[in-house]
């Protein structure tokens, strides 16, 4: 493997700048210092007022693979990714066939060993009859399981209440839940289709998939969480309401019960249906401006953990059926981190803080091995940002399989410039370098 000489860099790093360079050998992070400038390396990037970030790591991710791949593969999502300097990635089990045993669960690693330029781990899925394969994952080598309270792409909803509090009691692995009352909107779909039929304005999806929906479920989630000490994870807050069930008088590393972001709730509010339409549909809904705001002071001050994307591809010609037909998702993890440092110029958030919450924090939270951080010894998953590179979202930059985004044309203020991967530079201005694919993650778990 080439090693990588990175010098003049302004590195971003457990809450603080600092000019650096850094020295990557055999996949790893050998120096940091103030002049490796007389070190000798195969690569040697000039990062002069370039700032050098962790690679990102994001918790929630679907990539379609097997059985959905007209909408989006691990090789193109992953390329995506990488372009927007996510360098390690989590994968949902909401696939075909759904990834609801140890085997098929492989399978997906294998694959992911063949094609992925980033780094993954991918979650079980849990149903109402496989409780028993659940406890055969082997916590030092999957990142956790997966749970839809509510249902979503692929039906995959546990709707047993004496089975999700035996997952609850019985599972010792980081249970991550999507968290809505599928009664609750089923009543709501009911009486919006008496009135619109399949043809219900989409601008009523938060009104279908509402508040309560959100609040009853994810109450529910972490009173069994807290009754049975399980370390639950709710994925993508859609509303203020929730925000009531999450601590920040406690440090993450001592927290049962976390919760994630994602950049539409956080960028978009019912506002934009008018105009966006399906292209922002999404599960959990977006929803109030109101509820945008209070999200992200609760990123901001430790109720909400960690920031994702819950990147899901669908076709356009998906996305333009009718409100009943129109799939939930849409791609956003090859724009994640430049729509953050949007908010970074707008003065919303800081540097450091982007860093703790789609890096750090990940690493934290999901005990993941020697990745998340610029450190001496640790995996060299890094990503080199031109915070000043202006650039518009157009169709024939947008790498997602599904050949669109909700983004498209709009101007980010910043641009990924370089992506290493495990050592590898696997990204550089525009360019992909393939030769090496990225690793499976290993967590630091003792159960």
């Amino acid at each position: 493997m080439k090693s990588i000489l990175i010098t003049g860099a302004n590195i971003v790093n457990e809450g603080r700048i600092s000019p650096s360079d850094v020295l990557v050998k055999n996949g790893r992070i050998a120096k940091i210092g103030s002049d490796l400038s007389s070190e000798i390396a195969d690569i040697h990037l000039d990062a002069k007022g370039k700032y050098l970030l962790p690679g990102l790591i994001d918790d929630q991710v679907h990539f379609r693979e097997p059985g959905l791949t007209h909408k989006a593969e691990i090789y193109t999502e992953a390329k995506a990714g990488v372009a927007g300097g996510t360098t390690t990635y989590m994968e949902m089990p909401n696939t075909v066939p759904q990834a609801v045993t140890i085997d098929l669960l492989e399978q997906k690693y294998k694959r992911a060993s063949e094609v992925s330029l980033a780094n993954y781990s991918f979650f079980f899925g849990a149903t109402n009859d496989n409780l028993d394969e659940i406890l055969k994952v082997d916590p030092k080598t999957v990142c956790g399981v997966k749970v839809f309270q509510g249902s979503s792409t692929g039906n995959m909803l546990v709707d047993n209440p004496q089975v999700l509090e035996k997952i609850f009691k019985e599972c010792k692995i980081l249970i991550a839940i999507h968290s809505e009352n599928d009664d609750i909107i089923k009543a709501n779909l009911a009486s919006f289709k008496e009135i619109y039929g399949d043809d219900i304005p989409v601008k009523f999806h938060p009104k279908i998939r509402s508040e309560e929906a959100c609040y009853d479920a994810s109450s529910r989630a972490v009173a069994m969480a807290k009754k049975y000490g399980t370390k639950l994870h709710i994925l993508h807050i859609s509303t203020a309401k929730e925000l009531e069930l999450f601590d920040n008088s406690i440090p993450l590393e001592k927290k049962r019960i976390t919760s994630e972001a994602c950049i539409h709730h956080l960028w978009f509010s019912e506002e934009d249906y008018e105009k966006k339409g399906n292209l922002i549909k999404w599960n959990p809904a977006v929803k109030t401006a109101h509820d945008r705001e209070e999200i992200f002071k609760a990123v901001l001050d430790d109720r909400i953990d960690v920031i994702a994307t819950d990147h899901a591809p669908h076709t356009l010609e998906e996305k333009s059926q009718p409100y009943t037909k129109a799939p939930s998702g849409g791609p956003l993890n090859q724009h994640s981190l430049v729509a953050m440092l949007d908010f970074y110029h707008q003065g919303k958030i800081s540097l450091e803080m982007i860093v703790q919450k789609m890096c750090h924090n990940l690493a934290i939270l999901f005990e993941i091995k020697e990745r998340g951080y610029i450190r001496e010894g640790y995996f060299a998953d890094l990503v080199l940002v031109d915070l000043n590179s202006p650039w518009t979202v157009k169709k024939e930059n947008i790498l997602s399989k599904c050949g669109w985004s909700p983004f498209e044309g709009h101007t980010f203020k910043s641009k990924v410039t370089h992506t290493i991967v495990s050592g590898h530079l696997a990204y550089e201005e525009g360019t992909f370098h393939e030769e090496k694919k990225g690793e499976r993650l290993s967590f630091l778990r003792n159960y």
